[in-house]
């Protein structure tokens, strides 16, 4: 099995024989180099969509509608994709499992919203989602956008994850700490992953957090070198800075080692984040200051 992000909700993953996309959002997505777009969508079989942000569903009806695979998601959702563009979709709610293939998908509940806008204002996409996809004698729960919900306690109760793909960026979301809190109170995990995180400013950078919190528990995070891109204006032009396309390439090959690293350095930001133990803080200060 291999999981791998793609920046902010967007999952690729691997397991038993299917190749799943978890929410996706290729174009105009900052941690994603449109160059890495044809390696995300390799051989992929099915789509999964969470709600109908655009940040989750932007691509997936372009995808969908050219490589002629399933979309799947909330009953609303999907008849509203299939009846306006043709789409081939597996619609269920909430409380019920579909067979992809050789993998169990059971449509949990997540509290958020779920709209496009509109020349004449928000259009309603039906209720927000998350998942638990099982197999390979795994659980996995991918959160979809959501808070802390007290229907977490049954969901760990009944589907008993070993891996948590947890929203945790804030303001739109649970934060690290509160992500963290219902990792700890709700669930079993041996693995997490935190996403919707670092897209934006407004979001949470670090997950430094959570790692705090989750002792015992592998914690899965990237530590970014700077980029470039134009998240800041200029950015992407910035001598000193790692090109995007490398950043992605190598993260992306870390991803699929086995078993994945505890942290996800780029041998780039490694001197950078061993400086404390290497008591060259203060050097590294100032070459950031000089860049």
């Amino acid at each position: 099995m291999d999981i791998i992000w793609l920046g902010h909700g967007s999952f690729r993953i691997e397991i038993e024989d299917q190749i799943l996309l978890i929410d996706p959002w290729l174009t105009g997505n900052p941690m994603l180099d449109d160059a890495q777009h044809e390696a995300a969508l390799a051989g992929v079989t099915q789509i999964l969509v969470t709600h109908g942000h655009f940040d989750h569903a932007n691509s997936a009806v372009g995808i969908c509608g050219d490589k002629g695979i399933p979309c799947v998601g909330i009953f609303d959702l999907m008849g509203f994709w299939e009846q306006k563009h043709g789409l081939e979709v597996i619609g269920f709610n909430k409380g019920g499992t579909v067979k992809l293939g050789n993998v169990a998908v059971t449509m949990v509940n997540a509290t958020h919203s779920s709209s496009e806008q509109t020349a004449d204002g928000p259009r309603y996409l039906g209720n927000e989602s998350g998942y638990m996809i099982s197999g390979e004698g795994h659980t996995i729960y991918v959160s979809g956008d959501t808070d802390i919900m007290a229907d977490m306690e049954w969901m760990g109760d009944i589907h008993k994850p070993d891996i948590g793909i947890l929203c945790a960026g804030g303001h739109f979301t649970m934060d690290m700490a509160r992500a963290s809190y219902a990792a700890k109170r709700y669930f079993d995990f041996k693995t997490v992953i935190p996403c919707h995180y670092r897209t934006f400013p407004l979001l949470e950078q670090s997950a430094e957090v959570m790692k705090g919190e989750l002792k015992g528990v592998e914690v899965i995070e990237l530590a970014p070198p700077g980029v470039q891109t134009e998240l800041t204006p200029g950015q992407s032009e910035r001598e000193g800075y790692m090109p995007l396309d490398t950043y992605i390439e190598e993260v992306m090959t870390l991803f699929q080692q086995q078993p994945t690293p505890e942290e996800v350095c780029v041998e780039f930001v490694r001197p950078f984040r061993n400086a404390e133990k290497d008591g060259k803080v203060g050097e590294f200060m100032e070459m950031l200051a000089n860049r």
